[in-house]
């Protein structure tokens, strides 16, 4: 039996509007080919206007627009025209409207990285992945790292050291043979590159409210870079790293195919 509304007229669907997307695309010919197929056929907005903005391209595209957008925390779908592409969705030009509205939304927080200089200089920067010191001559790099203040390794004689986000455990610090960390198991990966003395730390893991503090010896001997995703600041003399916790982006992901179980598929790959 069909119901009759009291008013004797059917009732009225309200059918939402599709989002505004900002299609971006990275210098990739390939990129750059679907840039223009898809804004012919979905349109284009302004990122100002956007309700979602559409990266093309790979990984460190991904991220640009990430670093682009973060005092807006407009939510970024990625669709992959680059290599890896970890941080984005299988490429597909039918039914992105439907894709989109049914994406799975990934909440991340980047690191803050202030990096002291030997002339006192502080220069700072935001991290999705990591923060990363590497030397920057043939000789290795001696750093004590403190964690909240206490002295945890007074020096580590290594090519660098790193400490990644839950995001970013996928990228360099899994090069580096750091764990990979599940998005919400709310720690940072702190992993030695190539570790000399001692030979056998791996590292650690963190509470993510943690402030690690780097102390360069011997700067001028063995001079170090520090980078936070793309920004690098050379001959570093002390780097202190935390969590942002104020700044939030978001990341669309298909559905079923959602950033943890990326990292959960991840663990398992050969």
């Amino acid at each position: 039996m069909t119901s009759v509304p009291r008013s004797g007229l059917p009732d009225v669907v309200t059918v939402p509007p599709a989002p505004a997307l900002a299609f971006a695309a990275s210098e990739r010919p390939e990129a750059q080919a679907a840039l223009a197929r898809l804004t012919a056929r979905y349109g284009q907005a302004a990122e100002a206007d956007a309700d979602v903005i559409v990266a093309l391209g790979g990984d460190g595209f991904m991220l640009e627009t990430l670093h682009r957008n973060l005092t807006r925390g407009m939510p970024v779908y990625g669709m992959n025209r680059g290599s890896v592409g970890f941080l984005l969705n299988d490429y597909d030009e039918d039914g992105l409207i439907a894709r989109i509205a049914e994406a799975v939304p990934t909440v991340i927080h980047p690191l803050q990285m202030d990096a002291w200089t030997g002339d006192g200089t502080v220069r700072s920067g935001l991290a999705i992945n990591e923060v990363s010191l590497l030397r920057q001559t043939r000789q290795s790099a001696k750093l004590r790292i403190l964690v909240d203040g206490r002295v945890r390794l007074e020096e580590l004689a290594c090519d660098g050291c790193l400490v990644a986000t839950p995001a970013g455990s996928t990228a360099y610090n899994l090069s580096a043979h750091g764990p990979i960390v599940p998005l919400d198991a709310k720690v940072l990966a702190l992993t030695p590159i190539s570790a000399f003395r001692p030979r056998r730390w791996r590292g650690a893991l963190l509470p993510h409210q943690s402030t690690v503090a780097f102390e360069v010896l011997e700067a001028d001997k063995r001079p170090v870079s520090a980078t936070a995703d793309g920004f690098e600041v050379r001959q570093v003399t002390r780097v202190e790293v935390r969590e942002r916790r104020d700044v939030a982006l978001t990341m669309l992901f298909d559905a079923g195919r959602s950033f943890d179980e990326r990292v959960l598929t991840e663990q398992f790959s050969a």
